[in-house]
């Protein structure tokens, strides 16, 4: 059975307090934004309330009784705990931890060396990451925000595109040797092709945008994840069909080139996508605004 809590009004709570911080009605009003008035009346209340009075004056200046004195602290200990419990409810879900599923190579070559400057921005936000797949389908590790690689066809959650991404060549600059220029499709076809299963965009697509025709394109090597074949390139081992969102930053590095300028626009993007219900998190949508602010 709950118990019925005995306590006088609270703004006349508040008038003792900033009455007996300040030993002055006019600068109590002038804290509450109320009129002078209006304090000594509340605090003639709280006194009628409790059958104790709180102030005396003397020469016209205003003194605490020793009632006064001795609840003065308890009330101040009182509001700093209110105060700390509403600074505790305002930054709920600003802080904490975040758990965010994404593809394990977007994580790896994308996310991973952005994420320093989301932890200086927001110092109290702990991301989570967890990869895509049935390892992260256990209840305890339900994802507050994905990032999902697709054409939008998602049901009963909220999308975001984060960015779209081209398919190119991309190899180790050893790999062609310093003299050459300007390599061909022909020459391309003869290195060893390093090819990454699952995608639209492959090796047969690039050749035939690119205008060549002639025999198959060799088996080369077959890779089940982007960020391998990229590894992979970047050892010099063959050449890889790069996709802009994981390589641009081994590019800017200086570890892998792009030696041919024809693109295909991949069909599929990468999406934030998260539950309706949790639009509001603060965390969440610091960390969501931040990944477009990245993106673009």
């Amino acid at each position: 059975m709950a118990v019925k809590r005995r306590l006088p009004p609270i703004n006349g709570i508040r008038a003792f307090d900033a009455a007996a911080r300040h030993l002055s009605f006019t600068r109590a009003a002038e804290e509450l934004n109320v009129s002078q008035a209006a304090i000594s009346q509340q605090i003639k209340n709280l006194e009628a309330r409790l059958g104790i009075p709180l102030f005396r004056r003397e020469n016209n200046r205003l003194f605490l009784t020793d009632a006064g004195q001795v609840w003065l602290p308890k009330v101040e200990a009182a509001f700093d705990l209110l105060e700390a419990g509403i600074d505790s409810l305002r930054s709920y879900d600003r802080g904490g931890t975040l758990i965010c599923r994404i593809p394990s190579s977007f994580s790896i070559q994308w996310l991973a060396p952005r994420l320093e400057r989301f932890h200086v921005r927001h110092p109290s936000i702990d991301i989570r990451l967890v990869a895509l797949g049935p390892a992260a389908d256990r209840p305890e590790q339900t994802a507050h925000i994905e990032i999902r690689k697709g054409l939008d066809a998602w049901k009963d959650v909220r999308s975001i595109l984060l960015m779209r991404e081209d398919v190119f060549p991309v190899c180790s600059p050893s790999l062609f040797g310093a003299s050459h220029v300007g390599p061909t499709i022909d020459d391309l076809a003869r290195q060893t092709l390093l090819h990454v299963s699952g995608y639209r965009e492959d090796w047969d697509l690039w050749f035939a945008t690119a205008g060549r025709s002639g025999p198959p394109i060799k088996a080369g090597l077959q890779f089940d994840q982007s960020v391998t074949a990229i590894q992979a390139a970047v050892n010099g081992l063959g050449i890889a069909l790069g996709r802009s969102a994981l390589v641009n930053g081994e590019i800017a590095a200086g570890r892998l080139v792009a030696p041919f300028q024809m693109r295909l626009p991949a069909e599929e993007a990468y999406w934030i996508t998260y539950r309706p219900e949790l639009e509001n998190r603060a965390n969440l949508r610091a960390f969501r605004d931040w990944l477009l602010s990245e993106a673009k």
